[in-house]
C-alpha cells in the first residue's frame, strides 16, 4: 500500500507544476489531454517548458507532395513543418496532422505516425514478450513434472491455466485447443495494457485499451474467428433457424435478426472494453483534479480535500487493478462463448 501511495503521488508532481504556471485550471484539457492520443509523449511541464518525448511522424501527402518522415518536435503548438501542422480544437480533424489545400481547407494525409498509443503498445507488447519468454526459459531448464514453477514462471502458469481451464475449455468445447493461442493472446494483451494504463508515469499512462480503435480491432479478430471457423450448424441457425416458417418466408424476419446479431456481438465487445477503461481513467483523473479545483478556496479547505483526494485516489487505483483483470477476463470469456456457439453440433445442444 505504501508503494501504491507513493506511485499515486507521482501524479501530482507534473500536474501541480502545470497548475502553478497556467493560472486557471482547464478541466477539459486536463481530462481529454490525458486520455487522447498524441504525436509526442508529454512527461511534465517545468517553468513553462514542456518536457516530452518526440515521436516519429510518418505521413504521405494527398496533394502529391510525397512521403514525409520527421520528428514530432517540429510540430509545436501552432507551428507548421513541410506543409503539415496539427489541427486546432475547432477543426474537424482536431489534434490530428493535416495539410493545407490551395483553397485554405484542411486535408488529412495518409497518417502512419508512431503516436503515443502506438509507442505505448510497442512497449507493453515488448514487456509482455519478455515476461512470456522468461517463463518459457524456466520450463526449458526445469522438469515441470518434478518441480513446481516459482516466481514469474509460476505467475504466468497460474494465469494461463486459469484462462485455459476456466474459460476456453468450458466455453469453446472439445476443439478448444485450436482457439487457445488467440484467446490467451487476447487476454494477456488486454491485461498488460490495462495495467500499464494505470501507471501514472512513463512508460505507463498510455490510454490504449481506452481507445476505441484498439478495441475495434480486437472485436474484429473475434468476429472473423467466429464467422470464418463457424460450422454449418452455426450458419443454418442464422440463415434458416428452427422457428415457424412464417417467420422466415416470405419476409426473412428471424434470419435478419440473426444476421444483425452477428454484428452486435463484436460491437458489444468493443464498447464494453472501451467504455469501462476510459471511464476508469476519467474517474481517477477527476479525483486528482479536486486538488487543483479547490486551490483558490483557501489553504485549509484545499489541504483537507487534497488528503481526501489522495486517499480516494489510492482506493480508485486499487479498484482499477481489479477492473484491469476483470475486463481482460470478460473479453476473453465472451469471445470464447461466441466461438463455442459457432462450433456447436445438434447432438450436443
Amino acid at each position: 500500500m505504501k508503494k501504491l501511495f507513493a506511485i499515486f503521488l507521482c501524479i501530482f508532481i507534473p500536474l501541480s507544476l502545470c497548475a502553478e504556471e497556467g493560472g486557471a485550471f482547464d478541466m477539459d484539457e486536463y481530462l481529454y489531454g490525458h486520455v487522447r492520443d498524441a504525436y509526442d509523449w508529454h512527461i511534465t511541464t517545468i517553468n513553462g517548458h514542456h518536457i516530452s518525448i518526440p515521436l516519429p511522424v510518418i505521413v504521405i501527402s494527398k496533394q502529391g507532395n510525397g512521403f514525409h518522415c520527421f520528428s514530432s518536435k517540429h510540430l509545436e503548438e501552432g507551428e507548421e513543418y513541410a506543409g503539415f501542422h496539427i489541427a486546432g480544437d475547432s477543426s474537424t480533424f482536431a489534434h490530428k496532422i493535416v495539410e493545407t489545400a490551395p483553397d485554405g481547407s484542411e486535408i488529412r494525409p495518409w497518417d502512419f505516425s508512431i503516436t503515443k498509443n502506438v509507442f505505448g503498445m510497442i512497449i507493453n507488447c515488448s514487456l509482455l514478450l519478455l515476461l512470456i519468454l522468461g517463463a518459457a526459459r524456466w520450463y526449458r531448464r526445469h522438469d515441470a513434472r518434478e518441480e513446481a514453477p516459482t516466481g514469474l514462471a509460476g505467475l504466468v502458469e497460474m494465469l494461463v491455466t486459469m484462462v485455459e481451464d476456466d474459460i476456453i475449455k468450458d466455453c469453446v468445447g472439445e476443439d478448444y485447443k485450436r482457439y487457445s493461442p488467440y484467446l490467451l493472446t487476447a487476454f494477456f494483451f488486454i491485461f498488460i495494457n490495462n495495467l500499464m494504463g494505470i501507471v501514472p508515469f512513463f512508460p505507463g499512462g498510455a490510454n490504449i485499451t481506452g481507445n476505441i480503435a484498439v478495441t475495434l480491432v480486437l472485436a474484429l479478430f473475434t468476429f472473423f474467428t467466429v464467422n470464418i471457423f463457424g460450422n454449418k450448424h452455426y450458419w443454418k441457425d442464422i440463415l434458416w433457424p428452427e422457428v415457424p416458417t412464417w417467420l422466415k418466408v416470405p419476409l426473412p424476419l428471424m434470419p435478419l435478426i440473426e444476421i444483425i446479431g452477428m454484428f452486435t456481438k463484436p460491437f458489444s465487445l468493443m464498447v464494453r472494453l472501451f467504455a469501462n477503461i476510459l471511464a476508469g481513467h476519467f474517474m481517477i483523473l477527476g479525483v486528482v483534479a479536486v486538488v487543483f479545483l479547490t486551490a483558490e478556496l483557501g489553504t485549509a479547505l484545499n489541504a483537507g480535500l487534497s488528503v481526501v483526494a489522495v486517499i480516494l485516489g489510492v482506493f480508485m487505483d486499487c479498484l482499477e487493478l481489479l477492473v484491469a483483470f476483470i475486463q481482460a477476463y470478460v473479453f476473453t470469456m465472451l469471445s470464447a462463448v461466441f466461438i463455442g456457439l459457432s462450433r456447436q453440433h445438434p447432438e450436443t445442444e
